[in-house]
This record gives C-alpha cells, sequence and structure tokens, in this order.
C-alpha cells in the first residue's frame, strides 16, 4: 500500500516521529496527501513534536521567550503553542545548537585525547542549560540591575529563587556551559594582553620587534616605528574577518588586547553579561576590538560597565544554602564527576 492512502492517525504518526522541523516540512511536500495532513488541526502538535526532538527541552524555551518584567522569572508559565511561538523556539534553538558545535572544542581545549563529539543526552543537556543561562542573563543583566544594588539580599533572593528551581547536578550543567562561554570570551572576543602577545610571538618568532599595547598613550605610535614595511597592506579593511591580527599599517595587535591580567578578568565579567547569541555575534562577526566595543555600545548602556555578571555568586549563594561549596561543585565539573559530560 503507498504510504498516502495510509489512515490520517497513521501518517501523523509518521509526522511525530521525525527528529527535526526540516523533515516535517520536507515530507509534507512530498504529495498533496502529506501536504494536508501536515496543515490540518494537527500542525501545531506536529511542530511542538519535532521542535522537542530538535531543539528540546520545549519548555525550557517557552520559559524564556515568554518571560518579561511583569512576572518573576522563577515562576513557570503555561503558555498555548502558536505559529508566532514555534518561530521563536526555532530561533532560540538554533542558538543553543551552535553552542552544542562550540562545546567540545572548549571544554577538551587541551586534552585532545578526550575530545568527541557529543552523545544525544549530552547535547540535550548543554541546549537546556544555554536556555536557563539565557533566561537569567535577559532577567537580571539589564538596566534594572545596577552595580549598587546587585548584592542586596531581596536582590540577591530574587536571583536565587530562580536557581533554586533546579537540581544541583542541573546547576552544575549551567556552571560547565557557563564556563565554556567564558573560555569563548576570554580566549576568542577579549583576549588579554599576554594572549594577544604570545600568538604575535608564534605567529611572527623571527621578528625583533615587540607589541606595543600603548597603556600609557593617548595616541597609536607611528606604524614604521614597529611593523616592517613588508608587512605594510594596500586595504585598512585586511584583517577584518582574520582574528590573527596580522600588523599592518592600520593595526597593531597589541591594540587588540583587553589590558593585563586583573584588567582583563573585569572585563570578560562585564561581557558575560551579554546572552549567549549575543556573545556568538561577537566572535563570529566582530574580529577588532573596536567592532567589539561599538557592539556593545549600542545593545547596552551606562549600566554595563563597571557591573559584572551575577551567575557565579548567585549559584555560589544557592549551592551554600543548600549545605554545599562552590569550591566543591567547581572542582567536581572540572574534573568531570558533574556537567554535562559528567559522568552519570
Amino acid at each position: 500500500m503507498a504510504l498516502e492512502y495510509l489512515p490520517t492517525e497513521i501518517i501523523t504518526q509518521i509526522f511525530l516521529s521525525l527528529p527535526d522541523i526540516r523533515s516535517a516540512a520536507a515530507l509534507s511536500a512530498t504529495s498533496h496527501r502529506f501536504h494536508s495532513v501536515f496543515h490540518s488541526p494537527q500542525n501545531l502538535v506536529i511542530l511542538s513534536s519535532t521542535a522537542e526532538a530538535e531543539f528540546g527541552p520545549l519548555d525550557e524555551i517557552i520559559q524564556l521567550v515568554t518571560h518579561n518584567a511583569s512576572q518573576p522569572a522563577h515562576i513557570r508559565r503555561k503558555v498555548p503553542l502558536s505559529t508566532a511561538l514555534i518561530k521563536q523556539v526555532v530561533q532560540v534553538g538554533r542558538v543553543a545548537q551552535r553552542w552544542e558545535e562550540t562545546y567540545p572544542f572548549k571544554k577538551w581545549k587541551s586534552d585532545f585525547a578526550s575530545r568527541r563529539l557529543l552523545t544525544t543526552d549530552e547535547r540535550y543537556r548543554v541546549r537546556r542549560a544555554v536556555y536557563r543561562l539565557w533566561l537569567f542573563s535577559r532577567a537580571f543583566h539589564n538596566a534594572s540591575n545596577i552595580r549598587t544594588c546587585r548584592s542586596i539580599p531581596s536582590v540577591v533572593s530574587t536571583r536565587a529563587a530562580l536557581l533554586h528551581n533546579f537540581s544541583l547536578r542541573e546547576l552544575a550543567e549551567m556552571y560547565d556551559v557557563h564556563q565554556i562561554m567564558r573560555e569563548v570570551m576570554r580566549t576568542n572576543i577579549c583576549p588579554s594582553n599576554g594572549r594577544m602577545r604570545v600568538k604575535y610571538q608564534s605567529r611572527y618568532p623571527d621578528q625583533p620587534h615587540g607589541l606595543m599595547f600603548n597603556i600609557h598613550l593617548n595616541y597609536p605610535p607611528a606604524p614604521s616605528s614597529f611593523i616592517p614595511e613588508s608587512w605594510f597592506h594596500n586595504s585598512p579593511t585586511a584583517n577584518l574577518n582574520s582574528r590573527h591580527h596580522q600588523p599592518s599599517r592600520w593595526l597593531d595587535p597589541g591594540a587588540e588586547g583587553w589590558g593585563d591580567d586583573i584588567t582583563h578578568y573585569y572585563v570578560v565579567e562585564d561581557m558575560l553579561k551579554l546572552d549567549p547569541e549575543q556573545i556568538l555575534h561577537l566572535r563570529d562577526h566582530c574580529p577588532l576590538k573596536a567592532q567589539v566595543e561599538a557592539y556593545v555600545k549600542e545593545v547596552a548602556g551606562e549600566w554595563f560597565i563597571n557591573n559584572g555578571e551575577t551567575f557565579n555568586e548567585t549559584l555560589a549563594h544557592v549551592v551554600r544554602q543548600r549545605g554545599g561549596e562552590m569550591e566543591e561543585l567547581g572542582a567536581a565539573v572540572e574534573e568531570g564527576e558533574m556537567g554535562v559530560a559528567g559522568a552519570e
């Protein structure tokens, strides 16, 4: 019997068993029969099932995309599905999938022997952690949460209420993914002066000229004073798509550093208030320091500067309330006992 002659209930079950929305759309285009079933009153059921399989957990995405200031972030919301909501689910889910791909490279950056692809369950945990961290960022990293109020007990309790929704193992997964985001920010988006120096020396080991970070200058030195003429380029945009920061007439790699160890630490703390989508945007589209600064100025405001992220300190507060120690949780994630890829 041809598939298109099967009962509607069986065809619907075929749609519900598909692994992603694209597969459902492709199947619906194969015949008028499948098209009519896909666009029947079961459409939202099919879309929600495939979205769960591809981007799940769907409920965590719904908590994120439906959040607003009128309701505390820790209150779980029940929202009827709609086509508009599914579109938001897809947009958020695709961001989480990109973090799935990033996780192994940063988690086992130096431990090459352990690097591997994530299992289906581990990918699910990465996505779940991304959605929850994104909700935390959206709820508490905004102009309403300025630096002077971050330690007020009532404010800390409000932040902690969201994390109390999750088990200790789930909190460890969030911490694990948050550390991956920190690594991306620390090494790819806002490298320290020391990291820029190491990259420069490894790329140009034979050059006698060191980098000039212009710590005490209000203007860059003349290019000819530190860059050989053979390195000059014909276009000031020659390095926009490269993070190697090759020296040129228009670009001194030292100017791309974000400070020494202490200054760099506080820069990264500030920048981690950005949400997962914004962090990926900076990594992929803003290779130069000036571009990063311009983007942050556009999406944030005065509250952003000198006002570090609050997830880690809130997590430590919650762990202490449960009778544990943050150092032990961090060590367990580092040693692979807990976290996304931790032992079950």
